[in-house]
């Protein structure tokens, strides 16, 4: 329970501020926007801590410390207001300013870009999955899939995941006919294999790089936090409500990676790793369908949820039997 004491603090801190903001109101919408957060952004504290497991302590540290002001005030503040700050021509304060005058003329000016918010989002996502997805595991779940004397012949193919996005992405051009869409596609994968590359100059054989990984960890956050920063308008207009619930919902998915981390739970579970990518990869989908046609987030939350869940269930009834093997041969 330590590891949430903080999250708490900062909810109950969240809340009153939520209250001074919006009065009841803001409390209720800034308490959904925690459960939004969490629910869209499970898998990634999955993933983080499977990232996590494999840096220096210091840098563990670095991503709490850090990473926090970058989740809350860059991610979910300063971001969207860059965004709108471009399309527009104005100024960052100018932006800030029409977001607390204006606050639907800059939810409408947000959303306008959300296309290619989404396509580069997705992007990114997607390579996140892909690179699981074609890895050789010791540990397997969907057997059919994972096992199947297809996927061992595919999986072996040189630079099988940046094709397979490849092909997603002339796939995208040919539905959207939008370049621009297209381009924002294509930086997210590129985004990612550059990290990648980054990871691999840096890294020891067994310890990932401290920089390379934050930044990896920073980024994946990002892509997580576009759905929700964009959802939120359909709650509120208020930029300062909707930095304080997925601010706070953030904190709470890095005490649950940190608690991940500690535990060792994704070596006791043998399957959840296996269902966050499938969740991530689900999501990436989800982003790249939003683009030509809506999807409530209430959706998106629920998958991913719900894939973990199951994933969880099937380590624990492994877990029990590996464990009635064993008594029995005792």
């Amino acid at each position: 329970m330590r590891y949430f004491y903080t999250s708490f603090l900062i909810l109950v801190i969240g809340l009153v501020a939520g209250y001074f903001l919006g009065g009841w109101e803001g409390v209720y919408i800034a308490g959904l926007l925690v459960i939004l957060e969490i629910s869209l952004s499970f898998d990634n504290a999955v993933v983080n801590a499977k990232i996590l497991e494999t840096m220096e302590p210091i840098w563990q540290q670095r991503f709490i410390l850090f990473g926090m002001p970058i989740a809350v005030f860059g991610m979910r503040l300063l971001f969207p207001l860059a965004i709108v700050s471009i399309v527009t021509g104005l100024g960052l304060f100018e932006t800030l300013q029409v977001a607390m005058d204006e606050p639907h003329r800059y939810e409408t000016i947000l959303k306008s870009t959300e296309t290619t918010i989404f396509a580069f989002g997705g992007a990114f996502l997607l390579m996140v999955f892909l690179d699981f997805f074609f890895q050789e595991h010791d540990v397997k779940w969907v057997t059919f899939v994972e096992g199947s004397r297809m996927m061992e012949h595919v999986s072996g193919v040189a630079n099988i995941e940046l094709i397979t996005a490849i092909m997603v992405g002339i796939g995208l051009g040919h539905v959207t006919q939008d370049f621009g869409i297209v381009l924002a596609f294509m930086y997210g994968v590129l985004l990612h294999s550059l990290l990648g590359m980054l990871d691999h100059f840096l890294s020891s054989d067994t310890v990932k790089s401290g920089i390379a990984g934050f930044i990896y960890l920073e980024i994946l956050d990002a892509s997580f936090s576009f759905d929700g920063v964009i959802g939120a308008f359909a709650l509120t207009s208020n930029i300062f409500i909707i930095m304080i619930g997925l601010g706070v919902g953030a904190m709470f998915v890095r005490s649950i990676t940190l608690y991940f981390v500690e535990h060792k739970t994704l070596s006791e579970f043998r399957y959840l790793e296996h269902g966050a990518h499938y969740a991530i990869g689900i999501l990436a989908i989800i982003m790249l369908i939003k683009i030509t046609t809506p999807v409530d987030e209430v959706v998106t939350g629920t998958i991913g949820i719900g894939l973990i869940s199951i994933a969880f269930l099937h380590s624990l009834w492994e877990n029990k039997n590996a464990n009635a093997i064993i008594g029995d041969n005792n």
